[in-house]
């Protein structure tokens, strides 16, 4: 299979050399159905031992770079006031702008930060789409999470380039509306990763800005993969197209209140993530409970090397090359994709792939889990571990297991980390992936056995249905 090109043309070639390998495992068919069955059909709980090629998540699975452990090599672990929070605070600050900084260990701490300060009973979160971490913590402080997806979303074919964009025309009617005064903020996810991954465009943002600061609503940005969205505003947003992934990561985060990241994506580290806000009193409450729970404020829960490789990632990660090369690799695992059948969410973003499991297992209800199934089947192929994105992560039954909800669509997902897989593992997954769709018609659906009443997709256990 020919590499894809770039857009100049050129043949593509990643801007770093690997220096440090691990072995993967590689196991045997027979050895992959006794793990299936060991953690009844739910892929969070296999051992990394049993998996070839892991595309759970791009959280934290990204490969440091040299300069990134040579600055964890200057960390600084007093307990306040380290170096290494000083030059953690005045990277984040001079990146976003915002007024308060403060680290905490992971992007879901952040969620709950705001969560629990802004949320309670009858109080509204509204987003492009709340992921799975957010929409818990929302439920855990008595709020209500709504998703407001602009209409081009529901097309998952159509090439739009700006489909994780929010319906501004809803939005505003909401904000209008007589559930208006329980608004308590307005989170804009970028990209859009329970929206199948896709881009929000600056003039979907600058409008959603306005309406925000127009009625008082604070504007928070869930930041996660903030290069990732500027890189692909350079590229499909034509006011952009001279500016540099940096510049319009700048002018969003300026757009905003603040912002909730997960340092583990596109800070390009395995650990760590901030809070940032411009409302001093909001940041004192938020500051409060970041003491109570996860830590003093120059730390907040991170080591001090994990503070200065997440600073170091922060300048890494909106470089072009790095990012035209994160998605020339997203491309050309498209392409194979692609060719071994399957549909995935058009058009594709960088951080992952959305594969239509519900097109290419139509056999299989929602209730059923045709993600699920796929997830399971592709493991059992070639021992590629990866997560479903439908009726499992979003949907809900009655006690007798009757279906209530539904997800709008059963996707699977293969989260793509970063600078550490090559050519040949997307090679390996579209050979799997070919297998797998040979004797599509083949696979059964799933039934739970055992579920938590929370994010009921990372502790699930499932049984295939016999029929």
């Amino acid at each position: 299979m020919s590499h894809v090109a770039c857009p100049e043309g050129k043949p593509t070639v990643e801007p770093y050399r690997i220096k440090v390998v691990e072995p993967i495992p590689v196991t045997t068919r027979e050895q992959r159905q006794a793990a299936l069955a060991r953690v009844h059909y739910n892929l969070f709980d296999l051992r990394a031992d049993e998996v070839t090629v892991d595309l759970l998540t791009d959280s934290g699975t990204g490969a440091l770079s040299a300069a990134q452990l040579a600055a964890g090599m200057e960390g600084d672990e007093s307990y306040a006031g380290s170096r290494s929070f000083h030059r953690f605070h005045d990277t984040v600050r001079e990146l976003t702008g915002y007024a308060h900084i403060l680290p905490v260990h992971q992007g879901r701490a952040a969620e709950r930060l705001l969560a629990s300060t802004l949320l309670g009973p009858g109080k509204i979160f509204l987003s492009n789409t709340h992921f799975d971490t957010l929409r818990a913590n929302v439920a855990l402080s008595g709020g209500e999470a709504w998703d407001l997806p602009c209409p081009e979303a529901r097309d998952l074919d159509s090439t739009e380039p700006f489909k994780g964009n929010i319906d501004t025309a809803r939005l505003k009617a909401v904000l209008d509306g007589p559930e208006g005064s329980r608004v308590a903020a307005v989170i804009m996810t970028v990209t859009n990763n329970g929206g199948g991954g896709q881009p929000v465009s600056m003039a979907n943002l600058t409008l959603t800005s306005s309406l925000c600061r127009e009625r008082g609503v604070p504007l928070i940005l869930d930041a996660a993969r903030f290069a990732e969205n500027a890189w692909l505003v350079t590229q499909r947003e034509a006011t952009f197209r001279d500016h540099s992934p940096r510049q319009v990561a700048e002018e969003a985060f300026r757009l905003a209140d603040g912002c909730a990241m997960s340092a583990k994506k596109d800070g390009i580290a395995h650990i760590g993530g901030f809070l940032g806000l411009n409302d001093t009193e909001l940041a004192r409450r938020c500051e409060l409970l970041l003491i109570a729970t996860e830590g003093f404020p120059t730390y907040g829960g991170l080591a001090g090397r994990d503070l200065d490789m997440v600073a170091q990632g922060l300048t890494e990660v909106t470089d072009p090359g790095y990012l035209r090369s994160r998605a020339d690799d997203t491309a050309y695992l498209a392409q194979v994709v692609r060719s071994a059948g399957v549909d995935i969410v058009e058009p594709p973003g960088l951080h992952a792939l959305y594969l239509n499991a519900g097109r290419l297992l139509p056999h299989i209800p929602p209730h059923q889990f045709p993600g699920q199934a796929l997830a399971c089947r592709l493991y059992l192929e070639g021992g590629i571990r990866s997560v479903e994105l439908g009726s499992l992560y979003l949907g809900t039954e009655d006690e007798h297991g009757n279906p209530l909800t539904s997800a709008p669509y059963e996707l699977l997902r293969l989260a793509v980390p970063r600078r550490t897989y090559t050519r040949g593992h997307w090679d390996h997954v579209g050979q799997a992936l070919a297998r797998t769709v040979r004797d599509a018609h083949l696979i059964p659906g799933l039934r739970i056995t055992e579920q938590p009443a929370l994010l009921r997709q990372f502790r699930s256990k499932l049984a295939p249905i016999v029929q």
